[in-house]
């Protein structure tokens, strides 16, 4: 029996440390070597200070500063730690009243047609990119937040939008808080 037990044992301990130490330690040793970025999560750090991560929604509340998508991650939304979609239905009564509410909002702001993530989450409740659309819907409030032009705000969205990958793969989106401090780093923190 020992003579099974034995080499099953011996298999078990070297690819738990294979798989389990080796093989994690090296790839993240590569990925500090040739991504250093991405691999500490794409945070965006300003003046030794992290302001967020390029790849996680933020809430914005403030006239003066572009809104993410809608986020049901975690009880107020946009947690990162509880990561998930809402996972209501379609025929949910909770969902189609929380949309009205939003659509309710965006047309108290002036809009007449309204993009879908406008008023719906992604399915991690946490997608920092918004739609082209979405960013010059909200311009206007922007722009008269800030006390600045239509015109300069749009040229800001334009500025930061993302084409798709060879202009064919993806549709075009604008990362939120890259916006946002774009805006700041343009405007000032207190432009008003």
């Amino acid at each position: 029996m020992l003579a099974y037990v034995r080499p099953a044992g011996i298999l078990v301990a070297l690819f738990t440390l294979l798989t389990g130490l080796a093989y994690p330690l090296t790839m993240t040793g590569l990925s500090q070597l040739a991504l250093p970025n991405s691999a500490n999560g794409s945070l965006i750090v300003r003046d030794g200070v992290t302001i967020g991560s390029r790849l996680i929604a933020q809430a914005f509340t403030s006239d003066r500063y572009f809104r993410a998508r809608p986020s049901a991650a975690g009880e107020k939304g946009y947690d990162a730690v509880a990561s998930s979609g809402s996972n209501l239905g379609p025929t949910s009564r909770k969902l189609a009243l929380r949309i009205d509410a939003d659509v309710a909002l965006l047309k108290m702001e002036g809009a007449t047609i309204i993009p879908a993530d406008a008023v719906t989450a992604s399915a991690s409740g946490l997608d920092p990119h918004i739609s082209t659309e979405f960013a010059l819907l909200q311009v206007p409030r922007v722009a008269a937040a800030r006390k600045v032009t239509v015109e300069r705000v749009k040229s800001l969205v334009e500025q930061n939008t993302k084409r798709g990958l060879f202009g064919i793969f993806g549709e075009p989106r604008v990362n939120v808080l890259e916006l946002n401090l774009a805006l700041d780093a343009a405007l000032g923190k207190d432009a008003r």
